[in-house]
């Protein structure tokens, strides 16, 4: 397989056919499935008043050589002790990202370490690591500014306020999961996607925000839904299950508008409308890049990405170690093309239903029972796991305590 690594990042792309070509080469790393990842985004808080705005000052000085470069110009932005990296998001949500690693078990302890090490940098400086996938106390303000970040909100300001919510307020858990190999990657993919809705449901952790009930079991997805479709909707629904993923994931990135256009200038902003196949069809002055291509792909947001790997992107952020809850159930549901095959029977009825498990989460009886079935599944599959028993232990409390929530729900 080649990688994109391998390739030309200038190479000038005249062709749609030279795009297609790009995009099938790096969508789908195949290969054994045996690599986990987890990205982890939280908003952050003044320890003695939430509420209190906490500007880009306050965490560079928190951060220090940890700092990413969108915050300081100048940092040597140096992973933390176990290898994750931060980064900010438009809001000041922190972001760690963490190397793939070939077991769960080795995967918590390096990801346990370096929120720790985040946590006692940030505490020193009087702040503290929020609890839930979108901000309770603040209304969404800008803290870190960039090209690119002022060209998002000018864009997503024409579809309405949804989107300053989403780059100010929200936090995100992604997990990630090898796509695997060749004659496993449309099931994988499918199954990505189906049981999203259900387990949305079941972690919804953002019904709060600015201070008041938002009517929303997950507010953070409910503005990810609402900014754009044409680059957040789902690649993947019940109705096309038959597509090629890789055909789907090349339609759906060419008809996607442009977000922003990189420049020398401040100003990012992408001409309304222009879609990357408008580019390649001759809409700009200049011929796009393989580069600008790759780019293009980072402005993209579907809950479930292929990057090689397959990003889940559709789950809020939890509260202290309830990270570990949803990493290990999808974990364990895609443990074997068997479990895999099972997870999207049981969730494929209510794969259609993002904007309802947003809207009431287990308070959707289809969506409970279904979630209820998912956690039991991923509970007979957890001892594959192989996790040190306390580690598994807590871990099977805290899914029993949320399947319990989804079987009242289901009754």
């Amino acid at each position: 397989m080649v990688t994109s690594s391998d390739l030309d990042r200038s190479a000038i792309l005249r062709e749609s056919a030279a795009a297609v070509r790009h995009l099938a080469r790096i969508c789908f790393k195949t290969g054994p499935p045996t690599h986990t990842g987890v990205e982890l985004e939280w908003t952050v808080h003044d320890a003695a008043d939430p509420a209190r705005p906490v500007d880009a000052t306050r965490l560079r000085a928190a951060l220090g050589r940890h700092s990413p470069a969108t915050l300081d110009a100048t940092s040597p932005a140096e992973p933390l002790r176990h290898g994750g990296m931060v980064t900010l998001e438009p809001g000041g949500q922190l972001e760690i990202s963490t190397p793939p690693r070939p077991s769960v078990a080795a995967l918590i302890r390096a990801t346990e370490a370096d929120i720790a090490q985040v946590t006692d940098l940030l505490a020193a400086a009087g702040l503290v690591l929020g609890r839930s996938g979108i901000d309770p106390h603040r209304r969404p303000r800008p803290v870190v500014e960039t090209p690119r970040y002022r060209a998002m909100r000018g864009a997503f300001d024409r579809h309405g306020p949804a989107g300053r919510t989403m780059m100010y307020s929200t936090a995100g858990l992604q997990i990630c999961l090898d796509a695997g190999e060749p004659d496993q990657v449309a099931d994988r993919w499918a199954a990505a996607h189906a049981v999203g809705p259900p387990l949305l449901a079941a972690f919804a952790s953002a019904a709060r925000h600015a201070g008041r009930r938002t009517g929303w079991a997950s507010a953070r997805m409910a503005a990810w839904l609402a900014i754009d479709p044409a680059r957040t909707r789902p690649v993947w629904s019940p109705s096309r299950a038959g597509d090629d993923p890789t055909d789907a994931w090349i339609s759906y990135v060419l008809a996607a508008p442009l977000l922003c256009l990189r420049r020398h200038s401040a100003d990012w902003a992408a001409p309304p409308g222009v879609t990357f196949a408008d580019w390649l069809d001759g809409a700009l002055p200049q011929p796009p890049t393989t580069d600008d291509l790759d780019y293009h792909v980072s402005t993209l947001f579907p809950p479930v990405r292929p990057r090689g790997y397959l990003e889940l992107r559709y789950l809020d952020a939890q509260p202290d170690r309830g990270w570990r809850l949803p990493l290990a159930v999808l974990t364990a549901l895609f443990d074997d093309p068997g479990t895999v095959r099972e997870a999207y029977t049981i969730a494929t009825p209510v794969a259609h239903r993002w904007s309802t498990a947003a809207r009431h989460g287990l308070a959707d009886p289809a969506l409970a029972a279904a979630a209820a079935a998912l956690l039991d599944l991923a509970l007979t599959t957890l001892p594959r796991l192989e996790l040190p028993d306390s580690t598994h232990e807590e871990i099977r409390r805290g899914v029993r305590q949320r399947l319990a929530a989804a079987e009242r729900r289901d009754q």
